[in-house]
């Protein structure tokens, strides 16, 4: 038992070695035996039932070591079947061997005699390639005669029956050709030179025949409509030879013999024929036939031709050529593509903005209108919607752009003119005219506007873009016009002052000036593209509205100058002891004051309120300024009683004044004076503290040496009052409100006087 064992393990062990598989499926077999064992007899009374699931798994082992033993048995027919067949193929394989070794040998032996009979197939090859010429020599005869034939029908025009000849002609050569060229191995030069030679007035008449159809095809569109006839034969022809070209680059003898002057491709040609005809009819004029108004007529012949041209294709050339043409598909991508490299041409060139205006508008809005490629007529069959555009969006914006710059040049200079007229008006002997309220102006908004506003139409009617960039360029000249309108008025300016005689009527036409800025500041939103659909008024760009502010600014800065002038002589007198006890200077001021507001009564309200308040600015800073330049100093107090009746006598009369003109009190700076005449009344000068302290709350910009002038215009203040409101300004320094209009901060305080010392002396 023990040594009948050994083996048996020797053997399952080198199993497991060889077949590492199989151990692990026993395992896995054993395992869900033992698992399936303890999940049924895992309680007492299922082991009654063991002997049961005994019997059931042994038939079950028996059924399937039967189904194993059938298939393996099944698999040992097969494979000794298939090492029979191995035994059978082997020895076939071998006979054939030995049958071809004896072949090979039987060769050897028989070659010196195929050499021998080389001669022999020569002589049969020539007498191949006689026996056709023989039989084509009833043919031959007969070329020459076709040749002339053919000719004499195509100077006839009856092209089909010419073109019959030459296809027999050229069927004769192929024929011929072809038996010399196949009857050898080699190709026989000589045999096929003797040919061509023969025929060769068959190659003059195909190119005949072909610039005759060409001249058909050049004049298709004509043909069409007189003689379709020989169009369509044309086409015929064209036809065929497409045919015979497909055949012989297609059929059998694409690959024996090459046809000469085979494929013709006259159908490639047709179309090329007519793009040149197309090309040469429209897009060749010459460069001066497209300057100037010669470029409206040539774009309007354009449109007319190529429309006309259109209908006849789609009418009667369409029914002239086979389906597979598309021939409107191709003319119309022919007379677009044509078209879109002559408008390249023509963008190319120094154009003036009038023909970029007009190049761009009929691009973008005719050629797809119905009056030309959207016709009904053309339409549906007609899209060129489909096709590239006819000028790419790159060029559209170049041009755009190329067109902005003219256009900005031209408005330039013609601004530059119209400035130059107004400046020569502003010198005339006449005063400016009027409107039906009384106020000065002059044409010159009227015609800036309506020359800017026409640029901006006139560019809505290519692009919304195009527009846009007008208008940009309209708001940066109107800007550019303010910033030389304010150069004129400064040279203007200028001139008045060496002459205040010239210009006549300086102040009119400086109130024109700003009647006409106002103008100009009201219409401007007018020429902002949609304006008339926008709910509100467009808003003014900022820095057209600052070029708009430092005008008005200037003209009324220059008014205000002129109205110191008249205002100057008077203010010499002020403050002096000969003005003190009457109201001539004050009299005398109202009455220019009010000699230059019944002027400015020529000027809108608006304006009109602002020199308003500025004048009275003026004059105030102008009177307050007289009395800090030190002209007198009172010596009693009946003097300083009389300095502040007439400093309150003085401010009354011109509040006053300014109040009738339209100024309310509460706008009036005026105060001032009033409360200056306080600061002079005060009988007290040890309660000067109080009251500088009260006058620094009510006016902060006012500084220690404006006080310290005001004190020495009383004459009785003490060098210690002096020190103790200096010390008390000190003490409370004031801070500017906001929105404070400044009083004191705008008035200079005159140097103080040195001291004049002699030599090796005391200062006096």
């Amino acid at each position: 038992m023990g040594t009948s064992a050994e083996p048996e393990e020797d053997s399952s062990s080198r199993r497991d070695e060889e077949w590492p598989e199989v151990e692990k499926a026993e395992k896995l077999a054993r395992g869900a035996a033992l698992k399936w064992a303890s999940a049924v007899f895992y309680r007492p009374d299922k082991l009654e039932g063991l002997g049961h699931y005994r019997s059931r798994e042994a038939q079950r082992n028996s059924s399937i070591q039967s189904r194993l033993k059938s298939t393996v048995q099944s698999h040992l027919e097969g494979v000794s079947s298939g090492l029979e067949q191995l035994r059978s193929a082997a020895g076939d394989m071998r006979s054939v061997r030995r049958d071809l070794c004896a072949v090979r040998w039987h060769l050897l032996g028989s070659a010196e005699g195929v050499q021998r009979l080389a001669p022999l197939r020569a002589v049969v090859t020539e007498h191949a390639q006689m026996a056709a010429v023989m039989r084509a020599l009833p043919q031959l005869s007969s070329v020459h005669e076709l040749l002339a034939q053919s000719l004499h029908l195509l100077q006839g025009q009856q092209l089909l029956e010419a073109h019959a000849g030459l296809m027999a002609l050229e069927r004769l050569r192929d024929d011929i050709s072809s038996q010399l060229h196949c009857s050898s191995s080699l190709p026989n030069d000589q045999a096929l030179g003797v040919v061509e030679s023969f025929f060769g007035g068959l190659q003059e008449l195909s190119d005949a025949l072909a610039q005759q159809l060409w001249r058909v095809v050049g004049g298709s569109v004509r043909l069409v409509q007189e003689d379709p006839a020989l169009f369509v034969s044309a086409v015929r022809i064209i036809e065929r030879e497409e045919s015979v070209d497909d055949a012989l680059l297609l059929g059998p003898r694409a690959h024996r013999f090459p046809a000469p002057g085979r494929p013709k491709a006259w159908r490639q040609r047709f179309y090329q024929v007519m793009q040149e005809t197309i090309a040469a009819a429209h897009f060749k004029a010459a460069h001066g036939d497209v300057k100037g108004p010669g470029l409206g007529r040539h774009l309007a012949a354009l449109q007319s031709d190529i429309l006309a041209e259109l209908r006849v294709v789609k009418d009667l050339m369409v029914q002239c050529c086979p389906p597979h043409y598309d021939i409107l598909s191709i003319c119309t991508r022919m007379y677009h593509q044509g078209l879109s490299d002559h408008l390249q041409d023509i963008l190319s060139r120094d154009l003036d903005k009038q023909e970029i205006f007009m190049l761009l508008s009929w691009v973008l809005h005719v050629y797809h209108s119905p009056e030309m490629m959207g016709h009904p007529d053309l339409l549906p069959e007609v899209d060129v919607s489909t096709l590239e555009p006819l000028v790419s969006p790159e060029v559209v914006e170049q041009m755009e752009r190329k067109y902005v710059a003219k256009v900005k040049a031209s408005v330039t200079e013609w601004m530059r003119r119209t400035l130059e007229v107004e400046f020569k008006e502003w010198f005339r002997e006449e005063e400016p005219e009027m409107d039906h309220l009384g106020f000065f102006q002059s044409a010159l908004p009227v015609i800036v506007m309506q020359m800017l506003d026409e640029n901006i139409r006139v560019a809505s009617q290519v692009t919304g873009s195009l527009q846009q960039k007008i208008y940009a360029m309209a708001m940066d000249e109107l800007e550019a016009f303010l910033i030389r309108l304010r150069e004129a008025l400064g040279e203007c300016g200028k001139e008045h002052q060496k002459d205040r005689a010239r210009p006549k009527h300086y102040i009119s036409y400086l109130l024109a000036v700003l009647n006409n800025n106002m103008a100009l500041s009201s219409s401007i939103s007018t020429l902002h593209p949609g304006s008339a659909s926008l709910a509100k008024p467009a808003e003014i760009p900022s820095s057209l509205k600052t070029a708009l502010d430092r005008t008005q600014k200037k003209a009324c800065r220059l008014l205000l100058e002129e109205l110191l002038l008249d205002l100057q002589p008077l203010s010499v007198q002020l403050p002096s002891r000969k003005w003190l006890p009457g109201a001539q200077l004050v009299n005398s001021m109202c009455e220019v004051i009010d000699k230059y507001m019944r002027d400015f009564s020529h000027v809108r309200k608006p304006i009109f309120t602002f020199l308003l308040a500025e004048s009275e600015h003026l004059v105030m800073n102008h009177y307050v300024r007289a009395l800090m330049e030190k002209k007198m100093v009172c010596r009693s107090a009946e003097e300083r009683s009389q300095l502040s009746t007439r400093l309150h006598q003085d401010a009354c009369q011109l509040r006053e004044l300014f109040h009738n003109l339209g100024l309310a009190e509460s706008e009036q700076t005026l105060e001032v004076i009033f409360a200056l005449q306080e600061l002079i009344r005060l009988q007290d000068p040890a309660l000067l503290s109080l009251e500088v302290l009260g006058f620094m709350t009510k006016y902060p910009d006012i500084s220690d040496e404006h006080v310290s002038i005001l004190l020495d215009l009383r004459g009785d203040v003490s060098k210690e009052v002096r020190n103790v409101v200096l010390e008390m300004m000190a003490q409370n320094p004031q801070s500017l409100p906001e929105n404070y209009q400044p009083i004191f901060s705008n008035i200079l305080v005159p140097a103080p006087e040195l001291p004049f010392c002699l030599r090796k002396g005391k200062c006096a």
